[in-house]
């Protein structure tokens, strides 16, 4: 029988990488340069995945004028250390070579700016995987999920969002999918919960790595 599939689009953080430790310093060091401090970087998990100025925003209440200066304090950390505070999921790598060898095309698409997902992935030997990597760009365009996956789209020559699957962990990478009209998987574990994935319409939700083989390549 065909496969539904043809092109798999992936997310990058709480996806293919944990980056809790990475993200939340970084995000930590930008708020004390606003006076804020943060002990516990567990209470900045839910800044891993969407664009930072919606974060800043919405976690914290950043008034416009403010979230540039956020995002370039965040990222002066992120740029030197920030980005190698990360890891690979257990059993990603071998995965993704099952879903190569499967005959799936593989796709990055984050709204990390490209910048700094390219630098993730080649230095955790990703970046081999995927035929293309789709992100945002450093001065805030195409941060929105839609957009970056409708850019992977029209690089990789896609023209039908039907033969494709986007896989993420929050709500922000179900709602792009939708919003192209592709499908999507939701994954349970990174940083959005079932609830979550539910609640914004994932046409399938995984909990394991194993499930997610099963369920392209059985």
């Amino acid at each position: 029988m065909k496969r539904p599939y043809d092109y798999l689009l992936f997310d990058l953080d709480g996806t293919l990488t944990d980056p809790m430790e990475g993200i939340t310093r970084s995000v930590q060091y930008a708020l004390r340069h606003f006076g804020i401090e943060v002990e516990d970087l567990r209470t900045l998990t839910p800044f891993i995945g969407p664009p930072l100025a919606e974060s800043f925003r919405t976690f914290y209440g950043f008034p416009e004028e403010r979230i540039p200066e956020a995002i370039r304090t965040m990222r002066e950390y992120f740029g030197e250390r920030g980005w190698r505070e990360n890891r690979v999921y257990d059993g990603m790598p071998q995965l993704l070579g099952t879903l190569q060898r499967a005959g799936y095309t593989l796709a990055v698409a984050t709204s990390k700016p490209i910048l700094f997902a390219q630098r993730i992935l080649d230095y955790f030997d990703l970046a081999r995987c995927f035929a293309f990597v789709g992100g945002a760009e450093m001065d805030g365009r195409r941060q929105a999920k839609a957009e970056v996956i409708a850019h992977v789209m029209t690089q990789c020559g896609i023209v039908d969002p039907g033969r494709c699957l986007m896989i993420g962990d929050r709500r922000h990478d179900i709602a792009g999918a939708r919003a192209v009209g592709m499908d999507s998987c939701g994954v349970l574990w990174g940083y959005g919960d079932r609830e979550e994935l539910t609640a914004a319409g994932a046409t399938r939700i995984v909990a394991t790595l194993d499930e997610m083989n099963e369920l392209l390549c059985r």
